[in-house]
């Protein structure tokens, strides 16, 4: 579970450092303010949002995994000591 958290949050933080990066190489190279350069981040924002939802739907599913897994295994155990 951790480690699903963590790759969510890892995928956020580098997506964040590359809007950054190629953000401050817009401004350098020519205005932010020019249309086509404001449509494109906005293509990179929301596909970096639906990355972010996907990561997290599949966190979720392996959560539920797990669970149905250990109440299985529990569930094992328990008719064993019978």
């Amino acid at each position: 579970m951790t480690l699903i958290g963590g790759i969510t949050v890892t995928i956020k933080v580098i997506a964040s450092a590359v809007l950054r990066y190629q953000e401050m190489q817009l401004r350098h190279s020519r205005p932010l303010e020019s249309p086509e350069t404001m449509a494109r981040l906005e293509r990179m924002e929301h596909a970096v949002d639906a990355i972010a939802v996907e990561v997290e739907r599949i966190s979720e599913g392996q959560r539920f995994t797990t669970k149905l897994l250990s109440d299985r295994q529990l569930s094992s155990a328990n008719q064993g000591e019978r």
